[in-house]
């Protein structure tokens, strides 16, 4: 009997990426969609599945790696469904209706775990037991992984929403987060670099100075990371990370801010070899998100 197949979606807010795959993890189709509304994502994403089955064979499971807010507690009546996102059109749908047409199991997680696993697995997260990989990009977000598994709470995690120190002067801008202003996301978000310097970072003037400064907030998010959760190794990762300048930088604020407590081998002189950029690319979440679904194939 041929071996059921996975298929993977991980869902981001400007494109959907949709895979079917086999156990193994190679994928034998794959497509790429845009996010517009659930009426017309949702039926786009049944069309792909429904004739990569036909070519392939039988869908097995479902992995979802999306972002949110979405509820990823498979004990919740909402699971799969998103709850407070801004993305108009999002709140209250649900990836379990779907996708209910195929009546298999259904994994549902961020997209930020999802690309967590999926460095665990097969990038820079490699050999870890315990791994934090976040993005810095239209929004900030980090999944923590354990031994092959993402860590929540009674929700997902949300650390683009830590309020970091913020110097008025250094800094007058009060931040764009429509919830919290001066969280890390209002502050160090793409768009919100954008918002105070009318450009990306990599272009912005007084370079040297802005990522200085936007360094300082993400440092203060690994410094809290390593406090918090201890893991064997950050990655960081995302569109805003891409400036010249700005790893490094976080690499040394914080060492200064974590100011020699922590004594382990993993902390290397430098952080060269802790906080890392991701090993995957843009190869990441859809890898996380068949991993999710051979964890809901084998039960």
């Amino acid at each position: 009997m041929t071996d059921p197949l996975i298929g993977a979606v991980e869902a981001g807010g400007t494109k959907f990426v949709l895979a079917l795959a086999r156990r193994d993890g190679v994928i034998v189709e794959r497509e790429r969609i845009p996010t517009a509304t659930p009426a017309e994502t949702f039926p786009a994403m049944q069309d792909f599945f429904r004739a990569a089955s036909r070519n392939h064979g039988p869908i097995g499971s479902f992995g979802i790696a999306s972002f949110g807010p979405i509820d990823i507690d498979p004990a919740s009546p909402g699971y799969g469904t998103f709850t407070t996102t801004p993305k108009p059109g999002w709140s209250g749908a649900r990836f379990h209706d779907a996708l209910g047409e195929f009546d298999v199991p259904i994994a549902v997680d961020t997209d930020v775990n999802g690309a967590a696993l999926g460095e665990w697995l097969g990038g820079a997260g490699r050999g870890c037991r315990t791994l934090a990989y976040t993005t810095i990009g239209t929004g900030i977000g980090t999944g923590v992984v354990r031994d092959g598994r993402s860590l929540a709470g009674f929700s997902h995690y949300e650390s683009g929403h830590i309020r970091p120190p913020r110097d008025p002067v250094r800094d007058p801008f009060a931040g764009s987060c429509p919830f919290h202003g001066d969280c890390l996301e209002g502050l160090a978000s793409g768009p919100a670099i954008v918002r105070r310097w009318g450009d990306s970072l990599d272009r912005v003037a007084g370079q040297s100075e802005a990522v200085d400064l936007i360094a300082s907030y993400v440092a203060h998010l690994a410094a809290s990371l390593v406090l918090l959760h201890m893991p064997d190794r950050l990655i960081f990762g995302g569109g805003v990370m891409h400036a010249p300048g700005l790893l490094t930088s976080v690499r040394r604020q914080c060492e200064g801010l974590l100011g020699g407590y922590i004594a382990d081998s993993r902390l290397d002189p430098g952080l060269e070899r802790y906080i890392v950029a991701p090993g995957l690319g843009d190869d990441a979440g859809i890898t996380g998100a068949i991993a999710l679904g051979r964890q809901a194939l084998e039960g």
